[in-house]
């Protein structure tokens, strides 16, 4: 069947806490330093695109899309020396098994194989077309335990959601820096998060600001215009809308089973305390509902 837009988007709000672990969990910390990576940029950049392998900084900038190039290469293709692609992957699943293991507990195994056995098809059948973290996600193995599958699923399904948020983006003429600016007005996400997580100067976050201004956007003072509410309201609509087929295959059962069975994983996850309640990817990925 064809879910709705707000389902496809409520799916995702279940699913990107249980993979999220990846970024502020310190067993994924640890772990990235003990194989070699120098700092938590470098570990970052290399777990997440790991599965394109020893890539350089190019193509990690085109596909992340709002990171600042000089940020990226300061840790890429630079980690490749000190560990490679596969140690990466290895690291990065183990890590997350290990927390999800942790916060989930031994009466979570329920849960986990509904989740699981929902999750596998649709992410073993979306269409892979102009999907290039997607794509290359979807060519590693299914992990064989439980756990190892949830996250590898709810990874799956998060990279196709990105990679279809990057082309609604660029659908609208919103370069990458400017979707963070843009991202942050909306949002009330307060500036110095995009600052620091995605490296903007004080001069790159105004002339940014100058853009959007000039487009009607943004007003003088750097606030969100009606206009600009209207285009960052079209984008969450044609991610939602780019999102939606990989579910088409589920029956409102289907939905209903993923739904509780999610519900569970992430307000266990959720519970932990570990993830923020303002990250660059908005407001509220710590609620759960």
């Amino acid at each position: 069947m064809a879910i709705d837009l707000p389902t496809a988007r409520r799916l995702w709000r279940f699913l990107e806490p249980v993979h999220a672990v990846t970024y502020f969990s310190d067993e994924t910390r640890e772990a990235l330093s003990a194989a070699g990576y120098r700092g938590f940029w470098m570990g970052y950049f290399a777990a997440r695109a790991a599965p394109l392998g020893p890539v350089g900084p190019e193509i990690v900038t085109a596909l992340f899309y709002n990171f600042a190039p000089s940020h990226v290469a300061r840790a890429i293709p630079d980690a490749w020396d000190f560990a490679p692609p596969e140690t990466a992957l290895k690291v990065r699943q183990d890590a997350a098994v290990a927390t999800l293991s942790r916060m989930l507990g031994d009466g979570a195994a329920d849960a986990v194989d509904r989740a699981v056995a929902v999750l596998y098809p649709v992410a073993q059948n979306a269409d892979l077309g102009g999907r290039a973290l997607f794509a290359a996600n979807a060519a590693l193995p299914w992990p064989a335990d439980r756990i190892g599958a949830l996250w590898h699923a709810a990874t799956l399904l998060r990279e196709h959601r990105g990679d279809g948020h990057v082309a609604a983006l660029t659908t609208a003429g919103i370069t990458g820096r400017e979707a963070g600016v843009l991202h942050a007005t909306a949002t009330a996400i307060p500036r110095s998060v995009l600052e620091t997580s995605r490296h903007y100067t004080e001069e790159e976050w105004e002339s940014v600001t100058a853009r959007l201004a000039d487009r009607g956007l943004l007003d003088l003072s750097g606030a969100i215009t009606p206009a600009g509410r209207a285009l960052k309201a079209e984008i969450e609509n044609t991610t939602d809308r780019l999102a939606a087929p990989a579910y088409a295959r589920l029956t409102d059962s289907d939905v209903d089973d993923l739904t509780t069975s999610l519900m569970e994983l992430t307000t266990a996850v959720v519970a932990s305390g570990e993830i923020p309640s303002v990250t660059p990817i908005g407001r509220g990925l710590d609620e759960v509902g």
